[in-house]
């Protein structure tokens, strides 16, 4: 069963997917959206659920560190619920706080230019959001 994460922003989604064991995650591509416009990418995740067999899908909630929800995990959840009606796939929220930050800490150890980390930095908050997933539920 293969399982898709997704780190959405307001400007991109990063998208991963795990293996058919459900052990590793792998970033996949980053899709631009455009919140003024209106233009979600809800089409390309769909395309890209169906072309790699997703059972269930991963959103990552960016929960504040106190617990509470802000705006932005006010809209990954209508993303959540939208995304769910229109696949019919299950969708998950998953707590991602501090992946984005996490995924530019990797990356500047790695010594990734800043342009090339702004081309990659999404997709690797979606790997980690949804690698954090499938190691919590794979005990």
């Amino acid at each position: 069963m293969r399982i898709m994460g997704l780190d959405v922003g307001s400007k991109t989604v990063g998208v991963a997917i795990s293996d058919a064991f459900g052990w590793t995650a792998q970033g996949i591509e980053t899709i631009s959206i455009d919140e003024a416009a209106k233009q979600f990418g809800y089409n390309r995740v769909k395309e890209l659920a169906k072309e790699n067999e997703v059972e269930k899908i991963v959103v990552g909630l960016p929960k504040n560190m106190d617990n509470s929800l802000g705006h932005r995990a006010e809209s990954s959840k209508k993303y959540a619920e939208v995304l769910e009606a229109r696949t019919g796939i299950p969708v998950v929220l998953w707590d991602e706080r501090l992946t984005t930050q996490a995924a530019e800490r990797t990356l500047l150890e790695a010594d990734v230019s800043r342009k090339k980390r702004k081309l990659v930095i999404d997709k690797l908050a979606a790997v980690m959001i949804l690698q954090s997933f499938l190691d919590a539920n794979n005990k």
